[in-house]
């Protein structure tokens, strides 16, 4: 049986590996050929594009964390009925290519999608604020009723669409900045898991539709040939598993690891895994946080790079 492995890391950032879409998906596969992998969705996600594997399990944050603390169990899924919440704010044109996504899923993949639209826009506010991406959601009610409209459908998993006000940050766009979504992003799916103990995940919905037609830097490639980011929520949400408060005999044991940047080691899921006794493997990659094993003071064990971690696990 392979090991089985988390792999995260956190959104919002700036992380030089995982700070864009799907820039830390290729790291990701390479343990992937070797274990088993827990991803949250920062890791994988690509816009119209996925970096998942047959042997990846797609975790949200908040699961991952209470997950790691041992305070939540997880059964893997199958045949699993997708809802998507689509935010009232989305401008026609803009929902008609949501909307043609989902039936491409239903016809190509044979998805089970079930959709529920808000009864009032969602209200999504973001910024950068101390350096990292964070935000606010304005009507949290409307997501959650149209939750439990899903819920009472009998999906498995939930992927929330919200109208995000456009947005061009310099820094970012030239490879360097941080994801100015990507806080009040785990907001919208920590709202939801927590609330209802179901898988969820986010992808935004800009005014602007247009793929870019020059050359990008390298990190905003994904980014660039996606008018929609649904496509990677929905594939991901297909391999996310079932919650559970009790371990059973179908439920999966803790992770042999937790693979994680070293300036980022002050999360519930981190010091969860610690208390749970799972070894953290810290592993250089530079954000604009600066939690370090050293200031909170944990031992863990620390790599100067992922192919360093990764040998030493197959070693």
């Amino acid at each position: 049986m392979k090991k089985l492995y988390a792999f995260s890391i956190p959104t919002g950032i700036g992380a030089e590996f995982g700070g864009y879409a799907g820039d830390a998906g290729s790291i990701a596969r390479k343990f992937a050929k070797h274990f088993d992998l827990i991803v949250n969705p920062n890791v994988v996600n690509a816009g119209s594009i996925t970096a998942l594997t047959n042997n990846m399990i797609y975790l949200e944050g908040y699961a991952f964390d209470k997950y790691l603390a041992g305070e939540l169990f997880l059964e893997k899924k199958e045949n699993v009925r997708l809802g998507v919440i689509l935010d009232s704010e989305i401008p026609q044109d803009v929902l008609n290519i949501h909307s043609n996504t989902i039936e491409a899923y239903k016809i190509v993949k044979g998805y089970d999608i079930v959709v529920s639209y808000t009864s009032a826009p969602v209200g999504i506010e973001f910024l950068v604020h101390g350096g990292v991406s964070t935000g606010s959601v304005k009507n949290p009610d409307a997501v959650l009723k149209s939750a439990r409209e899903l819920l009472a459908q009998g999906v498995d998993a939930i992927a929330i669409v919200c109208y995000f006000p456009d947005t061009e940050d310099a820094d970012y766009m030239n490879g360097v900045g941080i994801d100015p979504i990507g806080g009040v992003e785990g907001v919208l799916s920590h709202l939801v898991s927590s609330e209802f103990n179901v898988p969820s995940a986010h992808a935004p919905a800009f005014s602007s539709l247009d793929i870019s037609h020059k050359l990008e830097n390298p990190k905003l490639s994904a980014e660039t040939v996606s008018a929609t980011y649904l496509p990677c929520v929905l594939d991901g949400l297909m391999q996310s598993p079932c919650y559970s408060f009790e371990k059973t005999a179908r439920t999966l044991s803790k992770p042999d690891g937790l693979i994680v940047p070293a300036s980022a080691l002050g999360s519930y899921g981190v010091l969860g895994a610690i208390k749970n006794n799972i070894p953290v493997y810290a592993v250089k990659n530079n954000s604009v946080l600066d939690v370090t094993a050293d200031k909170i003071g944990i031992k863990v064990q620390e790599f100067k790079s992922y192919d360093d971690c990764l040998d030493y696990l197959i070693s």
